[in-house]
């Protein structure tokens, strides 16, 4: 994996314990050679896992809207920084840049995006591995949600399969570098 796509919040979160997570995951990517590509945000979470990867000399790519580049404050010490015009465009290169996808802990917007990718991945067009990391059990309601799809027969079970879940970045990247996509096997 050349670059992962990381969704989270723009803001710390009510647990110190998310901004480190962030970090550790930051320095994980970097020390992996994994190239960050991210919301383009400097503030939150969002800005820590940048901060961590560009601390740790590694490659980040932030791509934001125009309408919100002032409201989520825009990090301009990126590798690079990437300006477009509408959210379906930030999602579509942030898909096309990106060999893998995590959540980390985060809001609405971090579970649209998420719920995206997951989705197009269970309709086939993709097959990259799409990760939770679950910082304190925050995805647990989550993650149960995906169990009760399953048992109501709303979603089969080799595509709740699609949601690598970890507690700790080196162990959901491992996850992700050995991820078969379920209509392979």
């Amino acid at each position: 994996m050349k670059r992962i796509a990381v969704y989270c919040g723009s803001s710390i979160g009510a647990s110190s314990d998310y901004e480190q997570a962030a970090i550790a995951l930051g320095n994980e990517l970097a020390q992996r050679g994994i190239g960050l590509v991210y919301g383009g945000s400097r503030t939150g979470l969002m800005g820590a896992v940048a901060d961590a990867v560009l601390k740790a000399g590694g490659e980040v790519i932030g791509i934001i809207p125009h309408h919100l580049a002032h409201r989520e404050i825009a990090h301009e010490q990126l590798t690079k920084l990437i300006k477009v015009d509408s959210m379906h465009e930030r999602k579509h290169q942030m898909m096309d840049l990106s060999d893998g996808f995590i959540a980390m802990p985060g809001g609405a917007g971090t579970m649209e995006e998420y719920f995206e990718v997951i989705t197009w991945s269970q309709i086939g067009l993709h097959k990259k591995p799409c990760g939770l990391l679950n910082v304190k059990g925050y995805y647990n309601p989550l993650i149960h949600l995906f169990d009760h799809m399953v048992q109501e027969q709303f979603l089969k079970g080799r595509y709740a399969a699609l949601n690598l879940v970890a507690e700790q970045p080196h162990e959901l990247l491992e996850q992700m570098a050995n991820f078969r996509h379920p209509d392979e096997l």
